[in-house]
Protein backbone atom coordinates (compact mmCIF):
# COMPACT_ATOMS: atom_id res chain seq x y z
CA UNK A 1 0.00 0.00 0.00
CA UNK A 2 1.29 3.32 -1.37
CA UNK A 3 1.74 6.45 1.56
CA UNK A 4 1.91 9.83 0.90
CA UNK A 5 3.61 12.91 2.67
CA UNK A 6 0.46 15.33 2.35
CA UNK A 7 1.12 18.47 3.77
CA UNK A 8 -0.05 18.86 7.58
CA UNK A 9 -3.07 21.34 6.02
CA UNK A 10 -4.45 20.14 3.00
CA UNK A 11 -5.58 22.97 0.94
CA UNK A 12 -9.13 20.80 0.81
CA UNK A 13 -8.89 20.88 4.73
CA UNK A 14 -8.83 24.86 4.95
CA UNK A 15 -12.59 26.05 6.24
CA UNK A 16 -13.29 29.37 4.06
CA UNK A 17 -15.98 31.41 6.59
CA UNK A 18 -17.52 34.81 4.74
CA UNK A 19 -18.67 36.51 7.70
CA UNK A 20 -21.06 39.23 6.42
CA UNK A 21 -21.94 42.24 8.93
CA UNK A 22 -24.21 45.43 9.43
CA UNK A 23 -21.41 46.99 11.61
CA UNK A 24 -17.83 47.89 10.59
CA UNK A 25 -16.94 47.42 14.90
CA UNK A 26 -17.54 43.54 15.12
CA UNK A 27 -20.17 42.67 18.15
CA UNK A 28 -19.43 40.49 20.87
CA UNK A 29 -21.77 38.02 19.40
CA UNK A 30 -19.79 37.64 15.85
CA UNK A 31 -16.24 37.80 17.67
CA UNK A 32 -17.35 34.39 19.36
CA UNK A 33 -18.93 32.45 16.58
CA UNK A 34 -14.91 33.41 14.58
CA UNK A 35 -13.24 31.87 18.10
CA UNK A 36 -16.10 29.32 17.68
CA UNK A 37 -14.90 28.17 14.38
CA UNK A 38 -11.51 28.95 14.73
CA UNK A 39 -10.76 26.91 17.47
CA UNK A 40 -12.92 23.53 15.37
CA UNK A 41 -11.29 24.24 12.00
CA UNK A 42 -8.74 25.18 10.40
CA UNK A 43 -10.12 28.58 9.11
CA UNK A 44 -9.77 31.67 6.58
CA UNK A 45 -12.14 34.23 7.31
CA UNK A 46 -13.37 37.11 4.58
CA UNK A 47 -15.22 39.82 6.50
CA UNK A 48 -17.77 42.25 4.82
CA UNK A 49 -19.27 45.17 5.99
CA UNK A 50 -21.91 46.69 4.02
CA UNK A 51 -22.02 49.50 2.75
CA UNK A 52 -23.44 51.85 5.71
CA UNK A 53 -25.30 54.30 3.53
CA UNK A 54 -28.84 54.26 3.02
CA UNK A 55 -30.70 52.31 0.68
CA UNK A 56 -31.99 54.22 -1.55
CA UNK A 57 -28.58 56.63 -1.85
CA UNK A 58 -27.14 55.91 -5.41
CA UNK A 59 -24.13 54.08 -5.85
CA UNK A 60 -22.58 57.40 -6.95
CA UNK A 61 -23.69 59.62 -4.37
CA UNK A 62 -20.85 61.04 -2.38
CA UNK A 63 -22.91 60.21 0.50
CA UNK A 64 -22.36 56.39 0.04
CA UNK A 65 -18.63 57.00 -0.96
CA UNK A 66 -18.35 59.35 2.74
CA UNK A 67 -20.11 56.46 4.72
CA UNK A 68 -17.47 53.42 3.33
CA UNK A 69 -14.66 55.14 4.03
CA UNK A 70 -16.11 55.81 7.47
CA UNK A 71 -16.57 52.46 7.97
CA UNK A 72 -13.13 51.20 6.67
CA UNK A 73 -11.15 53.68 9.32
CA UNK A 74 -13.64 51.57 11.86
CA UNK A 75 -12.70 48.22 10.19
CA UNK A 76 -9.05 48.95 10.14
CA UNK A 77 -9.10 49.87 13.94
CA UNK A 78 -11.03 46.59 14.58
CA UNK A 79 -9.26 43.76 12.24
CA UNK A 80 -6.12 43.53 14.56
CA UNK A 81 -8.74 42.36 17.40
CA UNK A 82 -10.59 40.25 15.23
CA UNK A 83 -7.33 38.60 14.27
CA UNK A 84 -6.53 37.44 17.04
CA UNK A 85 -10.01 36.24 17.93
CA UNK A 86 -9.28 33.96 14.46
CA UNK A 87 -5.85 33.09 15.72
CA UNK A 88 -4.33 34.47 12.28
CA UNK A 89 -5.43 36.75 9.01
CA UNK A 90 -8.14 38.42 8.01
CA UNK A 91 -9.23 39.47 5.30
CA UNK A 92 -11.98 42.37 5.78
CA UNK A 93 -13.82 45.36 3.66
CA UNK A 94 -16.64 47.58 3.32
CA UNK A 95 -18.92 46.82 0.23
CA UNK A 96 -20.07 49.20 -2.29
CA UNK A 97 -23.30 47.00 -1.20
CA UNK A 98 -25.77 47.82 0.92
CA UNK A 99 -27.97 44.68 0.58
CA UNK A 100 -26.38 41.83 2.06
CA UNK A 101 -27.80 39.24 -0.52
CA UNK A 102 -26.09 41.20 -3.12
CA UNK A 103 -23.03 41.77 -0.47
CA UNK A 104 -22.71 37.52 -0.02
CA UNK A 105 -23.91 36.65 -3.94
CA UNK A 106 -21.27 39.03 -4.91
CA UNK A 107 -18.28 37.46 -2.62
CA UNK A 108 -19.46 33.97 -3.21
CA UNK A 109 -18.91 34.14 -6.70
CA UNK A 110 -15.38 35.71 -6.65
CA UNK A 111 -14.04 32.89 -4.20
CA UNK A 112 -14.44 29.81 -2.87
CA UNK A 113 -16.93 29.90 0.32
CA UNK A 114 -17.38 26.85 2.86
CA UNK A 115 -19.79 28.44 5.54
CA UNK A 116 -21.56 31.92 5.82
CA UNK A 117 -21.90 33.75 9.18
CA UNK A 118 -24.09 37.03 8.83
CA UNK A 119 -24.78 39.01 12.14
CA UNK A 120 -27.37 40.93 11.69
CA UNK A 121 -28.85 43.28 14.43
CA UNK A 122 -31.82 42.48 15.60
CA UNK A 123 -34.24 45.88 15.49
CA UNK A 124 -36.75 46.12 13.67
CA UNK A 125 -35.80 47.88 10.71
CA UNK A 126 -33.00 45.70 10.31
CA UNK A 127 -35.49 42.39 10.75
CA UNK A 128 -37.84 43.57 8.20
CA UNK A 129 -35.00 44.09 5.23
CA UNK A 130 -33.26 40.77 6.34
CA UNK A 131 -35.68 38.21 6.77
CA UNK A 132 -35.51 35.44 5.53
CA UNK A 133 -31.85 35.86 4.12
CA UNK A 134 -30.33 32.17 5.27
CA UNK A 135 -33.96 30.78 3.21
CA UNK A 136 -33.06 33.07 0.68
CA UNK A 137 -29.32 31.77 0.65
CA UNK A 138 -30.43 28.47 0.13
CA UNK A 139 -29.44 28.43 -3.44
CA UNK A 140 -25.82 29.20 -2.73
CA UNK A 141 -25.84 25.61 -1.18
CA UNK A 142 -23.66 26.33 2.03
CA UNK A 143 -24.23 26.67 5.63
CA UNK A 144 -25.28 30.11 6.90
CA UNK A 145 -25.45 30.50 10.42
CA UNK A 146 -27.03 34.14 11.65
CA UNK A 147 -26.25 35.45 14.62
CA UNK A 148 -28.94 37.66 16.60
CA UNK A 149 -28.79 39.62 18.66
CA UNK A 150 -30.69 42.83 20.89
CA UNK A 151 -32.95 43.02 23.40
CA UNK A 152 -36.05 40.55 22.32
CA UNK A 153 -35.09 36.67 22.91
Amino acid sequence: MPTTNAPAHDRSEIHRVLVVTDAAMPSPSLRQAIRQRAESHDALFRLVVLNPARAEVHLLHPERHDRAAEAERVLRAALPTLEEDAGGPIIGSVSVRHDPMDAIEETVYDEPVDEIIIDVPDHRISTFLHQDLEHRLGHLRIPVHAIRHGSGP
